[in-house]
């Protein structure tokens, strides 16, 4: 499904939200944690896909809050009709952190769901319910929208410089223009992830001569479930990493969820995973600086980093690092992506060496893998 450009949104004008679920606790409660942010709007409610889609021409929302397991029509039947009929419109799913909530939250994003949050369990009380709603579905829902009084250029701020030392290499820093043969690749992702690491990882052919290494925002279980979907359609090998993973040729390594994925030197030369739980980068875990700066110390340039599709500048850092050391930066552009906020941030600092739809990036990661 071709991405929706990010809407602005004029003076006055707030991002009408239609709230979808068969529970009258989380209606209720949704539309309280979103009516207390003055750029958002409740502008209905539906317990079930088949009310949702009679009532859209009525309400005219901008996005929907879509709940999976509902009687009538549940939220992957709505989702399908959604996307034949309303192609613009934004859709968060709402998923239990249970197998099947995963298994069918990732096929909803797939299907073309825009994002998802989790529900949490037990929150122990009704404040703290409200207060993670909040912190979660609101910067989920304006991620897709310049808010009024916000120009296009003031949505996409320069980014942050940071100060990189180039590592030193026998005594010479690694210059940019003179750039390694790649020995490894990695990919950062987050909003938009699962549909595109679905449609370009099959692409990688059986005999790909390089190790591939993944940063997906996603929560445990999730990775695992993601990892296992993009084995059954790639021709290399796909799992979750594990502590003590070699980082072999051909082989395609997903983050877990809410462990950082890095690398280290191994006995006898080899490069091994190494997984570990200190505190979030970019409020991730796993983060993409996190695994790009330990590329950087164990490859130096000899990386291809590619940063995909989501929300927040995670990736910058690791991305200035690795450019410093003369690693290749591909960036996806905007118009393929689903959030350019991720790519974008690279691209705004300048360190993106090629800016590419979704459908070139493995072509371009093929030709620098092959370079001699």
């Amino acid at each position: 499904m071709p991405a929706v450009n990010k809407r602005i949104l004029q003076p006055g004008e707030r991002i009408r939200v239609l709230v979808v679920d068969d529970s009258v606790v989380i209606r209720r409660l949704v539309t309280i944690a979103l009516e207390q942010d003055p750029e958002l709007e409740v502008v209905g409610v539906a317990a079930n896909g088949s009310i949702a889609l009679q009532r859209i021409p009525q309400y005219n929302p901008d996005v929907l809050t879509l709940d999976i397991e509902m009687p009538e029509m549940d939220g992957l039947e709505t989702l399908r009709r959604l996307r034949r009929d309303y192609p613009q419109l934004r859709v968060i799913m709402f998923s239990t952190l249970t197998e099947r909530g995963a298994a069918v939250t990732l096929d909803a994003l797939v299907l073309g769901a825009d994002d998802y949050v989790t529900k949490a369990s037990n929150e122990g009380s009704l404040d703290r319910s409200m207060t993670r709603l909040q912190e979660e579905l609101i910067p989920k829902i304006k991620q897709f929208f310049i808010l009024p009084g916000r120009s296009r250029a003031a949505a996409k701020p320069e980014p942050p410089r940071v100060q990189v030392a180039p590592p030193l290499f026998l005594g010479k820093p690694v210059l940019q223009s003179t750039k390694a043969r790649p020995k490894v690749v990695a990919i950062g992702v987050s909003t938009g992830g699962p549909a595109a690491l679905g449609e370009i990882l099959p692409r990688l052919p059986a005999d790909f001569p390089l190790p591939v290494l993944v940063v997906q925002h996603m929560p445990p279980l999730f990775t695992r479930l993601l990892a296992e979907r993009l084995h059954d359609s790639c021709p290399l090998p796909v799992k979750e990493a594990s502590q003590g993973d070699k980082v072999d040729v051909g082989k395609i390594l997903i983050a877990p969820g809410d462990f950082h994925l890095k690398v280290a030197g191994g006995g006898g030369g080899g490069v091994q995973v190494r997984l570990d739980q200190s505190p979030p980068q970019n409020s991730c875990r796993p983060a993409v600086d996190a695994l790009f700066s330990s590329i950087g110390e164990v490859y130096g340039g000899a990386a291809i980093a590619v940063i995909l599709t989501g929300m927040g500048q995670d990736g910058l850092r690791g991305v200035e690092t690795l450019k410093a050391q003369g690693a290749s930066i591909l960036a996806q552009d905007e118009a393929s992506s689903v959030v350019w906020g991720m790519p974008g941030a690279v691209v705004s600092a300048g360190l993106a060496d090629r800016v590419l739809p979704l459908d070139q990036i493995v072509p371009e990661i093929l030709r620098r893998a092959d370079r001699t």
